[in-house]
């Protein structure tokens, strides 16, 4: 994140300390939560208004100018979520009396639904010789993405011990410290199994994550998409491929195997249903492809 190794104001600074000690949210979520509040800051700043005296009608405007300037209405509602969690704070903690976010919804934006891979894109993109300690360790890493789901956070936070062969599931830690444990599949169990033999080798002291950067230290969330978008492109696959892509066709193939939306639901980790239910209809996509260019009423002459 561009703005990560900015010096926190105090009040931002023990309110990202209460996320991250108190409530226990991911490093990346309390990044993220520390970015919003800063555009609030610079809102306010650019408005010669202190934080504690903006009213409604200025959250309106803002909001208003972050839309026009290109802001989506999904990262409009994140943004409103951070700051109404912000003066929930203020008012907790800090003697705040109001709470200018309150009511307040984002601009609307058009449904989109996640992209996802092919199955046989995803075969592709694992069809690759791990000739080099480092390709050993990327087989590792997405077969895994796409055996079970994980969000890139999950991934690199995972350690040795965390996968269990005999069982063969790993324990993965997701938002708000949730723990789960998720079935692997056989390939990526395999090729976990032919990298764990090369980890110890190459891992650095201090370096305690199961992947590792190719210098050998615990790998970082661009180190993973860089070198999941390098392989994709060498393995001809144009669409912009990223970890999240993989957790999109993970669930989007197994639901179109199963049907099985709860089982689904509990692997992904999702603490609501409904945020599984978009895969229906990516799945109702599929079958829709298949009628077309199978169903003789809907062929065309």
């Amino acid at each position: 994140m561009k703005d990560r190794n900015q010096p926190l104001h105090p009040l931002l600074g023990a309110y990202i300390a209460h996320l991250s000690g108190e409530r226990r949210l991911s490093l990346l979520t309390c990044e993220a939560y520390a970015h919003d509040i800063r555009v609030l800051f610079q809102l306010a700043e650019k408005n010669d208004t202190p934080l504690e005296k903006i009213q409604i009608h200025q959250i309106r405007r803002f909001i208003a100018q972050l839309h026009g300037a290109g802001r989506s209405g999904r990262s409009l509602a994140r943004m409103l979520s951070a700051w109404r969690g912000f003066y929930d704070y203020l008012a907790r903690q800090h003697g705040g009396t109001q709470n200018p976010c309150a009511g307040l919804r984002p601009p609307k934006s058009p449904k989109t639904l996640p992209h996802a891979l092919s199955p046989d894109e995803a075969s592709r993109l694992l069809a690759f010789a791990p000739d080099t300690r480092q390709a050993i360790c990327d087989l590792a890493m997405f077969e895994l993405l796409y055996s079970s789901g994980l969000r890139r956070a999950e991934l690199i936070s995972l350690k040795p011990e965390d996968v269990n062969f005999a069982e063969g599931t790993v324990r993965v830690t997701g938002k708000g410290s949730k723990t789960r444990e998720v079935p692997v599949g056989s390939r990526a169990l395999a090729a976990i199994s032919v990298w764990r033999t090369v980890r110890d080798k190459v891992a650095t002291a201090g370096a305690s994550s199961l992947f590792l950067s190719r210098s050998g230290k615990n790998l970082s969330t661009s180190n993973l998409q860089s070198r999941l978008k390098m392989r994709a492109a060498q393995q001809g696959i144009s669409s912009n491929v990223h970890p999240h892509v993989l957790r999109h066709s993970f669930a989007s193939h197994l639901l179109q195997s199963s049907g099985d939306l709860r089982a689904v639901q509990e692997m992904l980790g999702h603490a609501s249903i409904s945020s599984t239910q978009v895969y229906t209809h990516l799945d109702f996509q599929h079958l829709a492809k298949v009628y077309d260019a199978a169903h003789p009423r809907a062929r065309k002459k």
